[in-house]
C-alpha cells in the first residue's frame, strides 16, 4: 500500500469530529476529514480539530464553496491554516444544484465554471499585498483596497469535489487535488474520473498528476451483519440522488436504484437497505468484522493517493457514529 490513509467523519457532534481527529493522530493516520451539511459547519469543526491535534492533516471534505463570499472563505481558511500551523487542506464543493438553489439561495447553473473562477481568486486573496485585489468575473466581483499593511500568505492546498466529468475537469484545471465521492467504484474512477482529471489538467497546461483523496465507505463491527447493513444504508442514501446516475448506469445498478428510489418515496428505510445488492456493497464499501474489512480493503489499494475511511452515518445516532469511527481507527491504525 502506497497511498496515505485518512479518516472521514460525517455527522455526529463536534465532539465526534474532535475525538476522531485525536484518535486518528494517535494511531498514525495521515489525515482526518470533516464534512458540512445543513446542520454542521466544516470550518468550526476544523478549528476544533486543529486545536486538539498537532501533526495530523486536517481537511474539509467538503466545505461549501457557495453561500460564502470569496473574501469570507479566504479569511476563514487563513485562520484555520494559522490554527493548524499549516496542516490544512481546504476541500471545497458545491453540492447538487438543488442544494445550491434551495439551501444557499444561489443559482445552481454552471457550478464548474463557478469554482474555476473561485479557486484562482482565493489564491489571489491569500497572496494580496498593499495593491489589493480587483476582479470582474462572471460570478464574482471584488474591488478590495487594503487600508492597512498586508503580508502575503502562503497558498493553502485546495481540493475540489467532483462527481460528473465536467466538475472533475474543473478540479484538474484549477485545484491541488480532487475529493472523490463515497460511492465511487474502481471502474468509474478508471473510466470517467481519471480521464476527466487529465483533460482538465491539459486544458490548463499542467503536466503533473492531480491527486485524488478518495472515500471508501468503511463499516466495521463485531456484528458483521450490522456493519453491512450500515454500509448499505449509506449507499442507498447516496444512490437515490439522480446526480449520480452516470455511475449507476455504468455499473449496471439501474434496477437496484429504481427500487431504492421507490422505497425512499415511501419512506421505507428497511426496503431501501434491502434493495442494495451484494454487488453494490462489494464495489462501493468494505463492511463486516475487523478481519473481514482488513481482507477487503486491498481491493481499493492503488486507486487513490489519499484513501479515506468514510464512516457510515445515515440513520445512526451520534454515539453510534462515534463507535463506528473508533472501530475503523482500531482496525486500520498502526
Amino acid at each position: 500500500m502506497t497511498e496515505r490513509m485518512g479518516v472521514a467523519v460525517h455527522g455526529g457532534t463536534l465532539a465526534t469530529a474532535v475525538g476522531a481527529a485525536v484518535r486518528a493522530q494517535e494511531r498514525g493516520f495521515e489525515s482526518v476529514w470533516t464534512t458540512e451539511f445543513y446542520d454542521r459547519s466544516a470550518t468550526v469543526s476544523l478549528a476544533a480539530m486543529a486545536l486538539r491535534t498537532s501533526t495530523i492533516t486536517v481537511a474539509s471534505g467538503i466545505a461549501y464553496a457557495v453561500g460564502r463570499s470569496p473574501l469570507v472563505l479566504a479569511a476563514e481558511a487563513r485562520d484555520l491554516a494559522e490554527l493548524s500551523d499549516g496542516r490544512l487542506v481546504l476541500g471545497l464543493g458545491t453540492g447538487t444544484r438543488t442544494m445550491q438553489r434551495d439551501w444557499h439561495g444561489v443559482d445552481g447553473a454552471s457550478p464548474a465554471p463557478r469554482v474555476e473562477e473561485l479557486v484562482p481568486l482565493l489564491r489571489r486573496i491569500w497572496a494580496m499585498d498593499a495593491s489589493g485585489v480587483q476582479h470582474e468575473g462572471r460570478f464574482y466581483r471584488m474591488a478590495l483596497h487594503p487600508t492597512a499593511e498586508m503580508t502575503p500568505r502562503d497558498p493553502i492546498p485546495v481540493y475540489l469535489a467532483g462527481f460528473n466529468a465536467r466538475m472533475v475537469q474543473a478540479a484538474g484545471a484549477v485545484a491541488d487535488g480532487l475529493v472523490g465521492h463515497p460511492i465511487f467504484t474502481r471502474r468509474y474512477v478508471d473510466d470517467v474520473v481519471r480521464p476527466a482529471l487529465a483533460a482538465g489538467a491539459a486544458r490548463s497546461g499542467r503536466t503533473d498528476d492531480v491527486p485524488i483523496a478518495g472515500y471508501v465507505i468503511t463499516s466495521v463491527s463485531d456484528d458483521g451483519d450490522r456493519a453491512r447493513r450500515d454500509a448499505a444504508a449509506q449507499i442507498a442514501f447516496y444512490t437515490v440522488v439522480r446526480t449520480y446516475a452516470p455511475l449507476v448506469e455504468l455499473e449496471g445498478f439501474t434496477s437496484e436504484v429504481a427500487a431504492i428510489r421507490d422505497a425512499w418515496k415511501a419512506r421505507d428505510h428497511d426496503a431501501m437497505i434491502a434493495a442494495v445488492s451484494p454487488a453494490m456493497l462489494d464495489r462501493m464499501a468494505v463492511a463486516g468484522t475487523p478481519d473481514e474489512v482488513r481482507d477487503r480493503m486491498p481491493a481499493f489499494h492503488g486507486l487513490y493517493d489519499r484513501l479515506l475511511c468514510y464512516i457510515p452515518s445515515y440513520g445512526l445516532s451520534a454515539s453510534e457514529i462515534g463507535d463506528r469511527v473508533d472501530a475503523a481507527i482500531d482496525t486500520f491504525g498502526k
